[in-house]
């Protein structure tokens, strides 16, 4: 199952959890509009690669109190410290990534009822007044292109403001349910051994915060009507507890409380203590290193035979050395260097066409022994040598016949009997920077009018961008699964992500836009 969030103003965050099969393989197909004038002469392909692409791996299980009874297992002294300390982290790791993916789409989903609450109380209001011929009172870039985000999705008929805040009660109060069980559950058994509990002192400090911050982060999303009291209370008595409960054990001292820089930078560094422990660790190497030396001695032998042949020539048929012999010589040489770099770029094209550019070895974080591999691949391409599937899941028209295709390959083998014990799967995370692309865009916003309500209303639209992102996933002999999302970007940020079409295993298809 692929998933695609928006991480900040300029960041995808692709997920995938990846099955205990051997083969992995990920292709990934951003088509970019043509009028932005992107092209090898503005971003090299390996400059895209390593500005844009960032891969990261972990543990990943399914089973979700695993971790929790192999850390009460190290506890009991069943297993070692080291062993506790990486049970207790990916713990804590899959807590806080679930806490995260719930928590934003609740966000979402907070923010559109409260603007439909806000809608509702301007139609009931009336909007007559500030809103005359050349009104500045609506002089602002809308958020959302004028429209909610998931407005399709409501059944027709229904009234928004009725129906979405009794079902975001709901989820709210389940988040809450879920957060505070698995706070308990990690609470209840506390190690006695000194270096043990300071560890699990630093986890449980993160993960009281971080449930806080994204427990406030919601309240201040929420509709301000009534309905939503209860809940909100709700939230902030857990928020409350959890402060009160990292000042009673003296888990930050009173100057970081105060200061919100220093208290956000300490819990930064805590989050890296909880990941490094269950993230795998790479090397990265570039491949064609000793076959682009190969191919530039061979272009430079194949040219300096014929150089060598059209001096010989040049002296016999000149005899002596004269200026017109030294001319003969200078064009010769000129042409050297013309057809030597030309021949050896096109030597070069034909041996690494298709073949990947970049190999990645994965090592256990704990035992720096090699788990898997990945080769991976990456290059602009035409839309005519695009796979048949991949241009059916694209729906292309004619309007969109400049767009620019960028394409990332994964190809990954991994070896889950090397893998921690009790794990067979690994979370890939792949993050996309679409800050290379902003950079290409216009900045700057314009007027529309429309009619409403008789008067004339003036708002300012900024410019937008829509790309396209495909994706084609295969695991195994299992048959592939594609997406297809639009990505609809602004030059100071991504603006919203809808997912477009879907088709294969366990995928709910979704009408194209």
């Amino acid at each position: 199952m692929i998933t695609i969030e928006r991480q900040d103003s300029f960041h995808l965050k692709v997920s995938r959890a990846l099955q205990e099969e051997t083969s992995h393989r990920l292709d990934l197909f951003l088509f970019v509009p043509g009028e932005l004038g992107l092209s090898t002469h503005v971003i090299s392909e390996e400059e895209f690669y390593h500005a844009a692409i960032h891969v990261k791996r972990t543990y990943y299980s399914d089973r979700h109190h695993l971790p929790l009874v192999l850390s009460r297992l190290a506890e009991r002294g069943k297993l070692d410290a080291g062993q506790y300390r990486l049970s207790l982290s990916l713990y804590a790791y899959q807590y806080v990534v679930a806490l995260e993916r719930s928590t934003r789409t609740l966000l979402e989903a907070a923010r559109e009822a409260r603007r439909a609450e806000k809608q509702g109380s301007e139609k009931g209001n009336g909007r007559g007044s500030g809103k005359g011929s050349g009104s500045e009172g609506t002089d602002k870039p809308r958020e959302n292109g004028g429209a909610t985000p998931h407005a399709g999705k409501r059944p027709a008929g229904s009234d928004p403001a009725e129906g979405e805040p009794a079902t975001l009660e709901a989820r709210l109060e389940e988040l809450a349910e879920l957060a505070t069980g698995i706070l308990r559950r990690l609470r209840r058994q506390q190690p006695a051994e000194e270096s043990l509990h300071r560890y699990y002192a630093t986890i449980d400090n993160y993960l009281s915060w971080f449930t806080e911050q994204r427990l406030l982060a919601l309240v201040a999303h929420l509709p301000r009507g009534g309905r939503c009291r209860e809940v909100r209370a709700r939230l902030l008595a857990i928020c409350r507890d959890e402060a009160d409960y990292r000042r009673a054990r003296e888990y930050n001292s009173e100057r970081v409380i105060r200061d919100p820089t220093r208290m956000s930078n300490k819990m930064r560094l805590l989050r890296r203590l909880i990941e490094y422990p269950v993230t795998l660790k790479q090397r990265q190497q570039e491949l064609g290193g000793g076959e682009q030396k190969a191919v530039k001695a061979f272009a430079t032998a194949v040219v300096m035979v014929f150089v060598s042949l059209g001096l010989l020539e040049a002296r016999d048929t000149l005899a002596d050395i004269t200026a017109l012999f030294v001319l003969a010589m200078a064009v010769i040489y000129a042409l050297r260097e013309v057809f030597k770099d030309d021949l050896r770029n096109t030597l070069w094209r034909l041996l690494r066409k298709g073949r990947p550019k970049w190999r990645r070895q994965y090592l256990d974080p704990t035992r720096n022994t090699l788990v898997g591999r990945q080769l991976e691949w990456f290059d602009y391409k035409r839309f005519v040598k695009l796979d048949e599937e991949i241009r059916r899941v694209r729906k292309r028209n004619v309007a969109q016949r400049e767009e620019v295709v960028l394409h990332y390959r994964s190809s990954s083998r991994m070896s889950p009997t090397r893998f921690m014990s009790g794990y067979d799967h690994t979370r890939e995370t792949l993050t996309l920077d679409l800050s290379v692309l902003a950079r290409l865009m216009d900045k700057g916003s314009h007027h529309v009018y429309r009619l409403e309500d008789g008067e004339v209303v003036r708002e300012a639209v900024e410019k937008r961008h829509l790309i396209n992102l495909v994706l084609r996933e295969a695991q195994g002999d299992r048959p592939p699964i594609l997406q297809r999302w639009k990505i609809v970007m602004s030059r100071s940020r991504i603006v919203d992500v809808e997912r477009v079409h879907a088709e294969g295993p366990g995928q709910e298809a979704e009408p194209g836009a």
